[in-house]
């Protein structure tokens, strides 16, 4: 769903505003990817790019990693600290590493909102030699009548909207599958990299409408909008579910792209 540059920038930096109800109803990343970074990373430092409140990081953590996080809203990265990560507030792009090196670099839900060639070249300069990259999401597929329901009534409540509201009813896998395109490419860039892989994992999350309502506010459309706009889209859609018995199952498939840092080159003596 592209956007504008300005567009892009402001609705990266809008995800604060409500920053408990986004760490309280996000979903977490599947074990198996955590488990997977954990042991593919040559040892336990990783730096979390656009940490976000530390989902993904509390994650790591329970899983033996030390994480510092970069996160560039102060307000996320403060509720980050207060749930015990260690956060820089930076973009990943200005941020300073003042000397210090990770053997993971990991960008959960992040990646699309740094430059790719930027971003994995800074990558490359704070990774340990063999170190993994890995930008990975959660792409959430709803069902078709909660899809069309949503995409429906957002082209009514925000006509004016950047976004093709009409992704919401289109492969969820297919509309990430330019990202880690673009991704992968930034990473082969560099040169520092090996061949970039791809992750995939499947999994399944029951939902009440509630709980999906709730969460709806923390997607990207919907962060910026005022709250009678926002109700009235929560308003248009929950019949919906309301068909459906009152809840659904979401299907989740969360894709990675990651990548190893090649030892470097060493030059002959001359």
């Amino acid at each position: 769903m592209p956007t504008e540059p300005h567009q892009h920038r402001r609705m990266a930096e809008s995800f604060g505003t409500d920053a408990e109800r986004y760490d309280r109803v996000r979903p977490r990343y599947p074990a198996e990817l955590i488990e997977r970074i954990v042991a593919t990373a040559p040892g336990p430092d990783v730096l979390d790019v656009g940490c976000g409140t530390g989902i993904a990081a509390r994650q790591l953590q329970a899983a033996g990693a030390a994480v510092l996080g970069v996160e560039p809203d102060a307000r996320m990265a403060g509720l980050a600290r207060r749930l015990g990560v260690d956060a820089d507030v930076a973009t990943f792009e200005d941020w300073d590493p003042a000397g210090r090196e990770f053997d993971a670099v990991v960008a959960g839900q992040a990646w699309h909102w740094i430059d790719p060639d930027a971003g994995a070249a800074k990558a490359a300069r704070v990774l340990r030699p063999g170190g993994l990259l890995a930008a990975f999401w959660n792409a959430q597929q709803l069902p078709s009548e909660v899809a069309e329901a949503l995409a429906e009534v957002c082209r009514r409540v925000i006509p004016d909207s950047p976004i093709d509201f009409g992704a919401f009813t289109k492969s969820a896998v297919d509309l990430y599958s330019a990202g880690l395109d673009k991704a992968a490419d930034g990473m082969r860039r560099t040169g520092a990299f090996g061949e970039p892989e791809r992750w995939r994992f499947g999994w399944e999350q029951p939902c009440t409408r509630d709980e999906w309502l709730d969460q709806l506010p923390t997607f990207g459309a919907f962060t910026r909008l005022p709250p009678d706009g926002l109700a009235e889209v929560r308003d248009g859609v929950a019949p919906a579910i309301d068909r459906l018995g009152g809840g659904f199952t979401l299907a989740y498939t969360t894709l990675a792209i990651t990548a190893a840092r090649r030892e470097p080159t060493s030059r002959p003596d001359r």
